[in-house]
């Protein structure tokens, strides 16, 4: 019975968990671990951090050994040479000829180089270091736009709760108003439009139920898609309290926040910072180069030849400076030159369009929010004047005073009251993180704040 325990207390986890509310950290967590764009995001990111390693490497020695073999061929002449050999004494002016023929060659090197002086390395340094920033900006970005992405997932779901539920609260009213309509009707205490009004009524919440019901299903399988977590197993939070932040710093504060720590801003700001080494690294391929070398090799040729038996060994041994000067190179480097100039100029340009562009967005949630707890108190004196609106019609309703008509239309009124309050609420939390990620500050931490805010 023992290997049934693991199921038996994974059933249970899962019971707990389908059992409380579900709220927006936990929402984050299980995006976090389920999202494929999640995935997507870590993954450039990792590749990115190897260009520190690409980068450094290019200021390190390249060793190579290098090695061939095969079949040769060689005719050697020599004239007025000068050697001496034991027992025969020294020779001058002596000339001799070898040869072989379809031999055996073998040759290998040990060559190594130390770039001492490259402005174009210099270059692709500085871009691959900027690379491996913008992979991380990229990733910071990825994380942000992620968490709001959940956030409007859930909020989607908890607006089409509570719309639903308002719905079917006023279709249980209207039906109700309908009867009695009906029975007022036959005992000749209303006029038949009455009835008439509450079922045209009726039939319309019906098909707004029907249309509330859709989209519930559909924000449901939304945000379950991208968290994994079941339908059944979402249990959502409201909003409840105060919002907004008591203490809203100033608005020139907030831009200079996005100024300097906004991710995509600062993403196109090392664009821009690319675009410019790839304009010098073009700029420096006429430059000179400097770079210390050294060389080991042997090569052997060995075989028969026009006076027999022939073998030929030579070693070499080598280790200075190589410096080069590109003279000319058909034009490509000038055309390459004058296309990273034009594409300097675009990258400066994306970057004021971005700083526009991120400016504006940060003036809209700061104004959001400035203006967003004001607006929540006002809507929930609005919830309380159309609930006591309501409660007036129903006993001005059932004394004669005032029509069905009028309490289906308070009813109406009470329902869109509540939603908007809702709406409201909604926006003040998402402005506020939207504030956040614009300042480059939204994390779990900041999440986590905004989750208390919310109850069941």
């Amino acid at each position: 019975m023992k290997p049934c325990r693991p199921l038996a207390a994974a059933a249970l986890a899962l019971y707990a968990f389908s059992a409380q509310a579900t709220d927006l950290v936990q929402a984050w967590q299980a995006a976090r671990q389920h999202d494929p764009q999640a995935a997507v995001a870590d993954a450039a990111r990792a590749a990115g951090e190897t260009r520190r390693a690409q980068a450094a490497s290019l200021w390190r020695p390249a060793v190579v050994l290098g090695g061939t073999a095969g079949r040769m061929s060689a005719d050697t002449a020599m004239e007025g040479a000068q050697f001496s050999a034991p027992g025969f004494g020294q020779s001058n002016g002596v000339s001799f000829g070898t040869s072989v023929n379809h031999g055996t060659s073998t040759r290998w090197t040990l060559s190594a180089r130390q770039p001492l002086y490259n402005t174009e390395r210099s270059a692709q340094r500085q871009q691959l270091e900027i690379g491996a920033d913008a992979a991380n900006l990229q990733w910071q970005s990825a994380q942000q736009e992620l968490m709001l992405r959940t956030t409007q997932r859930y909020f989607d779901v908890v607006l089409a709760e509570r719309k639903l539920t308002l719905l079917r609260q006023q279709q249980t009213a209207v039906d109700r108003a309908f009867t009695e309509a009906k029975d007022r009707f036959a005992l000749g205490d209303a006029p038949v439009t009455d009835t008439h009004e509450a079922s045209a009524r009726a039939r319309g919440l019906q098909a707004q139920v029907l249309a509330a019901e859709s989209e519930l299903e559909l924000s449901q399988t939304i945000l379950a898609d991208a968290t994994g977590l079941a339908p059944s197993a979402l249990q959502m939070m409201t909003p409840a309290g105060e919002m907004a932040p008591k203490d809203l710093a100033p608005l020139a504060q907030w831009l200079a926040k996005t100024e300097e720590f906004n991710p995509q801003l600062q993403l196109q700001k090392a664009n821009a910072e690319s675009a410019r080494q790839e304009v010098r690294k073009h700029g420096a391929a006429a430059a000179p180069t400097l770079d210390l070398v050294a060389q080991l090799g042997r090569e052997r040729l060995s075989g028969n030849g026009d006076f027999g038996a022939a073998s030929n060994t030579s070693r070499q041994q080598m280790i200075g400076l190589q410096f080069n000067v590109p003279l000319y190179t058909g034009g490509y480097r000038s055309a390459r030159l004058d296309e990273a100039l034009r594409l300097e100029e675009k990258a400066r340009a994306e970057v004021e369009q971005a700083r526009q562009q991120i400016g504006q967005q940060t003036r809209a949630a700061w104004l959001g929010l400035q203006t967003g707890q004001a607006r929540l108190n006002a809507l929930s004196e609005a919830v309380k004047a159309s609930q006591a609106r309501l409660d007036a019609t129903r006993l001005g309703r059932q004394v004669g005073d005032r029509t069905t008509l009028d309490l289906l239309n308070a009813e109406n009124d009470a329902s869109s009251a509540d939603l908007a309050l809702l709406q409201a609420g909604i926006d003040v939390l998402q402005n506020r993180l939207r504030l956040l990620a614009l300042a480059g500050q939204l994390d779990e931490t900041q999440l986590q704040t905004v989750n208390r805010l919310l109850r069941r």
